[in-house]
């Protein structure tokens, strides 16, 4: 696998569950922000039912994070959890002006895989 198929989220095929949450970061969230988001992406993924995620930024602070999951009630667990609700609330607080999050069904799917030449 190249770097770029790294990056892109190894899903099986439809349906699945997917949230996408778009967030603008406050100006002053420090090292706080970036430990909470190691250790959400640490605990998203040992979630069952996760099956990825796939997540950008850009220099101004906005971005796009989007996690994968088998179904809805897998996603609704993780909304759930003990430690992300934490997250949540310095998320609220803290770390963004403004946020949204979307939860969708996966129904189709497809693309096209990296190759030698594309490196």
């Amino acid at each position: 696998m190249n770097q770029a198929e790294a990056r892109i989220a190894q899903t099986p095929p439809p349906p699945y569950c997917a949230v996408i949450f778009t967030a603008q970061r406050a100006e002053d969230d420090g090292a706080a922000y970036k430990k909470t988001v190691a250790r959400m992406r640490e605990l998203a993924a040992k979630q069952e039912g996760f099956l990825g995620m796939e997540s950008a930024r850009d220099p101004d602070g906005f971005g796009m994070t989007v996690s994968y999951w088998r179904n809805r009630e897998c996603a609704r667990r993780w909304k759930r959890n003990a430690e992300h609700l934490e997250a949540q609330r310095l998320g609220r607080e803290q770390f963004y002006r403004a946020y949204r999050a979307r939860i969708c069904a996966v129904e189709r799917e497809y693309g096209r895989a990296a190759t030698a030449a594309d490196n």
